[in-house]
């Protein structure tokens, strides 16, 4: 294994058994200190008054290390990544992602060196181990807006009944997050438990678009917003959002049909390249074996590589429409 590779890989793991062994100094420290400050708060807990608002507090760590959190939180991508990972619903924080992602490259890095023999390619699939996890949680996110997006106008006709039959709006909201299921009913419990503990409606409603940054949302936000602070009909409001966002599941379905063949041309100009190389290494490996040993071939990958990764922006630029 080359030099570079060799010091690459021995500062990887160096640098994540530091973080193993500081983890644990900083978890007892921190242990200690939450108990220290517990028993503060028992001894002083009859010095507070019953009338005394207490703050709803958020575990919002990006890791369970101390100085790693303190760390990671100078970065405004990290906490990008947290937000990314709760909209996507998982409860992993951003320091064991990263953690992942490392430790994934580090495997696949290994695996295709042992296989291949070849330095070029180690780095490449280094790469591409560290941002497969991110690729799995992007998709997670984008399926969970799906589904958010799907049962939406559900959750509006069930705040829309409970306000027509003389319910109060936050009581609404407790009603859907019994009769409508998730991810629905775990954002709209989030909404109802903020303004429950004292956030203004407003601010809540705003923290909803924060975690679903969604068109739909956003209308909804708005409309409640108006209606609260001009006044109106809001059963007859959210009946009109609800038919409008019917309306554009229609749309959005009837383009996705339209769509179909430019879509199905991407697939299959992506996948023809790969599967062509592969029956030829399969069926004639010493025809296609220069186009990986050799110079001029390692540049007719790259150049091949680029072209396809172009050309799939752009037919996805060409197959999408905002409706």
């Amino acid at each position: 294994m080359p030099a570079a590779l060799m010091a690459f890989l021995v500062f990887i793991v160096v640098a994540l058994a530091s973080f193993a062994l500081g983890s644990l100094v900083d978890q007892r420290r921190a242990r200690a200190r939450l108990l220290k400050e517990r028993l503060a708060s028992e001894r002083k807990s009859p010095e507070r008054a019953p009338e005394e608002e207490l703050a709803l507090l958020r575990d919002e760590q990006l890791s369970q290390i101390p100085a790693l959190d303190s760390l990671l939180r100078r970065s405004e991508r990290i906490s990008a990544i947290q937000k990314m990972l709760a909209q996507a619903g998982m409860t992993m924080r951003a320091g064991n992602f990263l953690g992942l992602c490392a430790i994934t490259g580090i495997v696949a890095t290994i695996a295709v060196y042992i296989l291949s023999k070849r330095v070029e390619v180690a780095w490449v699939a280094l790469l591409i181990g560290f941002v497969l996890p991110y690729s799995v949680v992007s998709f997670r996110r984008n399926k969970r807006f799906e589904k958010f997006e799907e049962l939406f106008p559900e959750a509006i006709d069930t705040l829309a009944r409970a306000v027509r039959a003389g319910h109060a709006f936050t009581t609404a909201l407790e009603m859907i997050t019994n009769e409508v299921s998730e991810p629905v009913s775990g954002e709209f419990r989030q909404l109802y438990e903020e303004q429950k503990f004292g956030m203004p409606v407003r601010d809540a409603l705003l923290n909803l678009t924060e975690r679903m940054p969604l068109v739909d949302v956003k209308f909804f936000v708005t409309a409640v917003m108006l209606q609260r602070e001009t006044g109106g009909n809001l059963a007859e409001i959210l009946d009109n959002l609800s038919y409008v966002i019917r309306e554009r599941f229609k749309i959005q379905r009837q383009v996705r049909v339209y769509t179909a063949q430019g879509r199905l041309t991407m697939a299959f100009l992506m996948a023809l390249s790969p599967v062509v190389v592969a029956l030829m290494l399969v069926f004639s490996p010493d025809f296609v074996r220069p186009l990986f040993s050799d110079p001029v071939g390692h540049t007719l990958l790259v150049a091949g590589i680029t072209l396809q990764t172009v050309g799939y922006f752009v037919i996805r630029k060409i197959i999408k429409i905002q409706v």
